[in-house]
Formats: C-alpha cells, structure tokens, sequence
C-alpha cells in the first residue's frame, strides 16, 4: 500500500509539481493550501508524513507544528522560503523532523522523506548475531523498537521520529561515547553540515522528557570537545 504525505502549501503550482513526482515515485499526496485545510484533512484521514510550509496564508507553519504535536506524532518535514537558522532551530523545537529550505531540488525532497519514514520504521540487530532487540531497558527507562515508543516508569514519552532514531543509536551504544556527525550518520544516513546545532536541540528536547532534572543530566551526558554517551544507569 502506498504511504500517504500531506502537504500543506499555498503555493499550488508547487504543490503540483511537487506532488506529482511524489505520486510517480509511489507515493499518495493529498494537498490542503492552508493551515486550516490540513488540519480539518488530519481529522479526518491518516497521513504518513506531512510536508509543511512555513508561511501561510491563515497562520504560522510553527503554530500549525505546535498544534499537531498536542494530538499526534505524524512525523513532520518543514519546507520554507526564510533562511533564518532561527526558524530551523523553533521548527526542530516544536517536533519537526527535518527542514528543507526552498527552491529545493525534487530529489532531494524524495530523499529526505524517505530518511524520515525509514527512520520511523528502523530498528537494529542485537550483538548476539541478527536477531532484533525489540526492548531496551535501562532502570526507569524502556524503549519498545516495536511500538516505537519510550517509557519512563511505565509512561510514555513524546518524542518525534528524529528524536527516537538518535535515542535508540546512543542506547544501543551506551557508555560508548559518539559525536555530532556519527549521531547524524546513525539516526539519518547523512553528513552533519557545518555549524549545523540539530543534533543539540534534538538532545535537549530528548533530555526534557527522559531526564529527572534537564538541567542535570544523568542519562545523555555530554563529553565536552567529543559529544555525547548515553550512560549505563540501572537505578535512574
């Protein structure tokens, strides 16, 4: 069955274009030319990934954002014209899990949405030759690869599918300390670019539902200079 993308764009040239080579490449792609469109669509019918413009006629792309991350976890590409790195960094704050500045090429665009539903679907070996760890525990802390879902005491937290993939890398590598870029290359398959803080608001946040008390992380410890290691703690 094919995956079904939203798209939420004024821009309805684009979003032909757009959605057309989605639909060749085997997608189905709805489109809603306004903020109240998509979300009166997303009540309606189930979506995959949706692709979200940033500015729009009736309301701010990132209120819309907000607004899904209060009933949903749909994962959720930010496309937008503005080149302020401050917009990237409130969209990836707000649940995003990629951003893709316009013009952009089409292929470019496939790739991501792939990265991001591939992310949504991924799961690792277990080092005892193949078979599929499902449940990771560490003390307090369960991550379910099958439900794609975290607990803390047996409640769920929310996370994007951006902030699962790089959760899950760091636990299946705990206590081994990794760096921005092999955070990147684990979690999406690509190259961390220059000046390029993602990774740093994707650990906040992760931090913000999985630590006692953010501001004193015991979990994901930063190792200045080197990066990040998820600790080994049964008691936390």
């Amino acid at each position: 069955m094919a995956q079904q993308l939203l798209m939420i764009e004024d821009d309805h040239r684009l979003a032909g274009m757009v959605a057309g080579y989605l639909t060749h490449e085997g997608f189905d792609v709805a489109h809603a030319g306004d903020a109240a469109e998509g979300l009166a669509w997303l009540k309606v019918h189930a979506a995959d990934l949706v692709l979200l413009d940033l500015m729009l006629p009736d309301g701010d792309g990132l209120e819309v954002c907000r607004n899904l991350r209060t009933s949903s976890d749909v994962p959720v590409i930010m496309l937008t014209a503005k080149g302020d790195p401050t917009d990237r960094v409130v969209g990836l704050e707000l649940g995003a899990d990629d951003y893709l500045p316009k013009p952009f090429e089409p292929r470019e665009l496939l790739a991501r949405i792939r990265a991001v539903l591939r992310r949504r679907g991924a799961a690792a070996p277990d080092k005892a030759g193949g078979a599929m760890q499902v449940l990771l525990r560490f003390g307090r802390l369960e991550i379910d690869r099958d439900a794609r879902q975290v607990r803390l005491d047996g409640a769920a937290c929310d996370l994007t599918g951006h902030q699962f993939a790089l959760l899950v890398a760091m636990a299946e590598r705990a206590g081994r300390v990794l760096s921005r870029e092999q955070l990147m290359d684990l979690a999406t398959g690509e190259a961390l670019e220059a000046f390029d803080r993602s990774i740093d608001v994707h650990i906040a946040r992760i931090r913000a539902v999985i630590e006692d008390d953010a501001k004193k992380p015991r979990r994901i410890v930063t190792v200045r200079g080197a990066g990040y290691v998820f600790a080994k703690l049964q008691d936390a």
